[in-house]
């Protein structure tokens, strides 16, 4: 599940960081994603790690 959450934010980062994240979340990476594509890619990537390590119980 992982792995698909990264394939989506590599392909329509948005979309990722709605799944993930919260609205305002969404709202900073469709901004970011319009500045230019790699940004957006980069800020979803950082939002599903920081999902995924608080859903571990992980702080870090």
């Amino acid at each position: 599940m992982r792995t698909m959450m990264y394939l989506l934010g590599l392909l329509l980062p948005p979309l990722a960081v709605f799944l993930s994240g919260s609205k305002t979340q969404t709202l900073i990476n469709i901004i970011l994603t319009m500045i230019g594509w790699l940004p957006g890619v980069i800020h979803a990537f950082f939002i599903i790690h920081q999902k995924r390590s608080v859903g571990k119980g992980s702080l870090a």
